[in-house]
Parts: structure tokens; sequence; C-alpha cells
């Protein structure tokens, strides 16, 4: 998914598109509220599926540039702000941003709370594109149907790998699993993910999930195994 990340602190925005990029996004970097816009006017890269925005830009306050881009667009905002003031967090939603995250944050989490505003935006994200995992999955009923028979679920374990699925192959972080499927970013839940992925790995086999060191887990592909 492509994210535009608005940042005029060139350290931070350097860190922050490794990050993002190890992960899975495809960013575009502006350093300005105006050329936030620019780039969000011109679409030369494809549709923007989100916006990163710093709301402490050296030409125009946050506010201006959200309300903005409410106006050219419907994409998906999370704010990046050292204010933490209620006020603040009230006046950045009343412009129009769809999440607030804090300074200082961690990169787990913030990737957490991006994928999190990009399921709840529905049809305003890029569908994943397809990916053959040699199998299929009813998450209502609980069961994977491979060419050799059927597998039953655990609830926990068909949402899981549904999670997986939905990202098309692509690394999926610790923290957005634990949110999409328990429906927490405490760090205490993760053992919880760690067992659950044995499990699928106990039986679909153990290639079928790959662990991303310092990310989170992929599902694999059936041409990659």
């Amino acid at each position: 998914m492509r994210v535009l990340l608005v940042e005029d602190d060139a350290g931070v925005a350097e860190a922050l598109t490794q990050g993002l990029r190890g992960s899975g996004w495809t960013v575009r970097h502006a350093a300005t509220g105006r050329a936030a816009l620019e780039a969000l006017d011109d679409g030369t890269d494809g549709r923007t599926d989100l916006v990163l925005l710093d709301m402490g830009l050296p030409d125009h306050d946050g506010l201006w540039v959200c309300a903005r881009i409410r106006e050219r667009s419907d994409v998906a905002v999370v704010a990046l702000t050292a204010r933490r003031a209620e006020a603040s967090v009230v006046a950045a939603l009343r412009a129009g941003v769809d999440d607030y995250v804090v300074k200082p944050y961690s990169l787990a989490v913030l990737l957490a709370r991006m994928e999190a505003v990009v399921r709840r935006s529905g049809g305003r994200a890029a569908p994943a594109p397809a990916v053959d995992a040699g199998f299929s999955l009813d998450v209502e009923a609980r069961r994977v149907r491979t060419a050799d028979g059927e597998v039953a679920l655990t609830a926990k374990e068909a949402e899981l790998l549904a999670a997986l699925l939905r990202q098309a192959g692509r690394p999926v972080t610790r923290a957005a699993l634990m949110e999409e499927v328990w429906d927490t970013t405490w760090i205490g839940a993760s053992r919880t993910l760690d067992v659950h992925v044995g499990t699928l790995r106990a039986k679909l086999g153990a290639d079928v999930v790959e662990t991303v060191r310092g990310v989170g887990y992929r599902l694999v592909p059936r041409g990659e195994r």
C-alpha cells in the first residue's frame, strides 16, 4: 500500500521511510504542507492509501493541511504530533484526521494504527493482490481446505490466518496482528500470538507462516515454499 509521509525533519523522515518500506509500504515523502497537497493532486505514483501527517510543519499548521486534504480526498489521515492536550486531539479529529499518534511512539504501534485505519476506511484502501496460498480458508466454518482434505481450526487460528492472507504475502507486524485478532496492542499478548502461529504451523506445515525478524509474521505463498 502507498503512504504519503509529510514530515519536515529529514532525519525522522529517513528513519520512518526505512521502517515503513521494510514493512511492505510504498513511501512518498513531502517536507511541507504545500508539497503534500501537490503530491496528492498530481497522482503520478498511483492512489495514496494513507497520509502520515506531522502537525508541526514549517509552512502551514497541520490542521490547515488536513482541512485542505479533506477538500480534495477521503484518503485516510494519521496525525503525528507532540501535542498531548485534549483540545489538540479534538481539534485534529474535527479537522478530519482518522487517528492521532503522539510522539514519541514505537514503529510497531504506528504500523498497527496505520493498518487499523486502512481497514476501517473500507473502500478507500487499494485491495491487496490475490495470493496463491495453496489452500482456501472458510473463517466462519473455521476450516482450511487443501488438496489433501480439510483441516479444522479454532476461531482465533482462523482469524489469524485470515489476517495474514489479507496482506497477500507481505510482512504483518506483531502489533497489527494482536490488534486485529485480539483487539489489543498490549505487549503481554505477544506470547499468545506466538502460540497460535505455532499451532497453525503444526496443522498446515512449518513453512506456511514465516517469522520476519524485528517485524512479525508473513504468509508464504505456495510458489515460495
